[in-house]
């Protein structure tokens, strides 16, 4: 089966300075209309497999989505099927879900009749001290985070210092008259995904989706994001208040106030912001590049230059650390499968998801 051409790959949690984000209760909101299939087992019982013989089964629908997980890049924690009005999800830690509504708005599937309960007692010990390594490593991996944050964040505050507002404010303006003109009707509605994640694998980001859903993007060259999130905010309010809907993708770093990427499907219209950690200059033609240093005096900046070089460089030496933390529990977890894989009756979870396929293909 061909897929659709403007399928997309999102993230739904990440690891943050504040622990683990998750944002997939979004997923399971009845105002979102799709009916969510939670799923429900433990590690190595083919959850992520599961899911991807669904999204096989369903590639040539447009706009479908697969949620990558944060803590195995080569895993999936989730799929949206926005043509039949389905999504189906990890529901266990670290973005526990339960059923708000269950079978009116969710639905379970339970892979936990498929493993031999006695086998996984019997090696109760080496499961939980695996568990607690792998929650140590994640803590451990939030605290280099937090201190990498920290850094940037100066630099955020000196770069806002030096900041040219009226100029922002002028572009801004002309930049909302050019491209929102066209008004839709009553307020949009807003997806909150991560675009870029700190991963087993290190800094991932996703090109390709922004691609699928804007022929225009808006390149932001922004070393500390101070500037380009102005910007992002900017458009996010007045699209909202325009009628447009929209995705936001906000920094895992500040994963509930600092957005990084906006689209607005609607009028094939995306802004990215490209740095040092996350550069797309060299994989996306953009429309136009937004340059953040027009927008700032340069003298105070130069002042401070020798300082925010060093928290820009400290700050990747924290990021590092935290990615071989992430690798660590990565590996640690690929051992805690194993208990449960030798656990699993594989033909019973086969049999399980050639039903449930059946089932999604027969929706309407």
């Amino acid at each position: 089966m061909k897929p659709a051409d403007n399928n997309l790959t999102f993230l739904l949690g990440a690891n943050t300075p504040s622990g683990f984000v998750s944002r997939f209760d979004q997923l399971a909101a009845p105002a979102g209309g799709l009916h969510t299939y939670i799923i429900k087992g433990g590690p190595g019982c083919g959850k992520s497999t599961l899911i991807r013989k669904v999204a096989a089964a369903f590639a040539d629908q447009p706009g479908l989505e697969t949620i990558v997980c944060s803590s195995d890049a080569d895993s999936l924690d989730g799929l949206i099927v926005p043509t039949k009005k389905f999504c189906i999800v990890d529901g266990t830690r670290p973005h526990l879900l339960d059923p708000a509504f269950p079978g009116a708005v969710e639905s379970m599937v339970d892979l936990t009749c498929c493993w031999d309960a006695g086998a996984l007692e019997n090696r109760r010990e080496e499961i939980i001290g695996l568990a607690q390594n792998i929650t140590r490593a994640h803590e451990y991996c939030c605290r280099y985070l937090a201190a990498g944050a920290a850094l940037l964040s100066d630099s955020h505050r000196l770069t806002l210092e030096s900041l040219n507002t009226q100029k922002l404010n002028d572009y801004l303006t002309r930049l909302t008259g050019k491209e929102l003109s066209r008004k839709g009707k009553g307020t949009g509605r807003e997806q909150v995904r991560f675009m870029t994640a700190l991963t087993n694998k290190g800094i991932v980001k996703y090109t390709k989706s922004a691609k699928a859903l804007a022929g225009r993007i808006y390149l932001i060259s922004d070393e500390v994001g101070a500037v380009s999130r102005l910007i992002l905010h900017r458009m996010r309010a007045d699209a909202l208040a325009g009628g447009y809907d929209i995705i936001s993708c906000y920094c895992p770093l500040s994963p509930f106030d600092k957005l990084e990427q906006l689209f607005i499907p609607a009028l094939s219209l995306g802004f990215l912001t490209s740095n040092r950690f996350h550069n797309f200059d060299l994989e996306l033609t953009p429309y136009r590049i937004i340059n953040s240093a027009r927008f700032t005096h340069p003298e105070p900046l130069k002042a401070h230059k020798r300082r925010m070089t060093y928290n820009r460089k400290a700050a990747a030496e924290m990021i590092s650390q935290a990615h071989g933390l992430m690798a660590e529990a990565k590996t640690l977890h690929d051992e805690l499968e194993g208990y449960y894989t030798a656990a699993i009756n594989f033909k019973k979870v086969d049999a399980l998801t050639e039903n449930l396929i059946a089932k999604l293909q027969s929706r309407a």
